[in-house]
């Protein structure tokens, strides 16, 4: 992948106590002409919020909001709302999040799903809707919509360690046929763990599916899945080596050193952008072409 030539894109900023100590994985979506990020920020007490930024370009920042757009309201994401995944469907915008405990035993982190009509998100309205958490009390993370239904379904792919799974729904709150679609493999860049980035891209050979992969050193890469259309558990396609892996400073140095995370990923005509953050201290951004990407016939 092509790394932004000026990356990181967005830093903390010392005099926001939100945004203060780290600004990373960020979801994004593309609606009229406008790149519209949401990040997540850590500030003084160590709580997760999320911020908004936008780009003409998808890498140049045309304007930061100084307040966040998302904060933790209830009990099961007192300590944090974290790693934002955005999906567009109709006129809904869909986010998936991770809801972080950490102050009661055990300490939890789980799913949570809202909504926001696309208008009032581009207008900057949040009327953010209903906050679902459609695993209570189940460790998982990683969560992603898939930007179509199968079957008159929502289609999740989440993370319970160390595999992707798919679970089903059509309201939002029940979900059914769960199960593993992806494991970790052996000596690889992926043999640890793996998990969603951002949201799955439809493409005329499937949906393109970018992913993460921990190595046994604990190093955190980016690499891609070709998924069926008419049947999403199906692989069609998967890297055998990363599409970005940690190698300048600020993905090998941070919070969380020799880390690459994506949550959100946009494409402008046969372009994709991915956002991802180094080290969990800054949000960058690399590109590729399709045709590039996608695997040889």
């Amino acid at each position: 992948m092509k790394r932004f030539a000026h990356n990181p894109i967005l830093e903390p900023i010392k005099n926001n106590a939100w945004e203060s100590q780290a600004v990373f994985n960020a979801a994004a979506v593309y609606s009229e002409g406008l790149v519209h990020i949401v990040y997540r920020a850590l500030g003084t007490d160590n709580v997760s919020r999320l911020g908004l930024a936008t780009s003409n370009d998808g890498f140049t920042i045309k304007e930061r909001f100084d307040t966040p757009v998302f904060n933790p309201v209830n009990h099961a994401e007192r300590d944090g709302c974290e790693d934002p995944r955005l999906t567009v469907i109709g006129n809904q915008c869909l986010m998936a999040y991770t809801a972080f405990r950490n102050h009661d035993y055990p300490v939890i982190y789980q799913i949570s799903l809202t909504t926001i009509n696309i208008k009032d998100f581009v207008n900057r309205n949040w009327n953010w809707k209903e906050r679902i958490l459609p695993f209570p009390g189940v460790r998982n993370k990683d969560a992603v919509i898939l930007p179509g239904k199968v079957d008159g379904n929502y289609v999740m792919f989440h993370r319970i360690e160390p595999s992707i799974c798919v679970a089903y729904s059509e309201d939002l709150k029940k979900w059914h046929g769960f199960k593993s679609i992806m494991e970790p493999r052996d000596k690889m860049w992926d043999s640890l763990k793996i998990g969603a980035a951002g949201t799955p891209i439809e493409l005329n050979e499937g949906y393109l599916f970018i992913y993460h992969g921990v190595d046994e050193k604990k190093h955190y890469s980016l690499g891609a899945a070709l998924l069926d259309k008419s049947n999403p558990e199906k692989i069609l396609y998967r890297s055998d080596k990363p599409i970005l892996t940690p190698s300048e400073h600020y993905e090998c140095v941070g919070d969380v050193p020799n880390v690459v995370f994506s949550c959100g990923n946009v494409q402008i005509d046969d372009q994709v952008i991915v956002y991802y953050g180094g080290a969990d201290k800054v949000l960058c951004g690399a590109s590729y072409d399709l045709n590039e990407l996608l695997p040889k016939k």
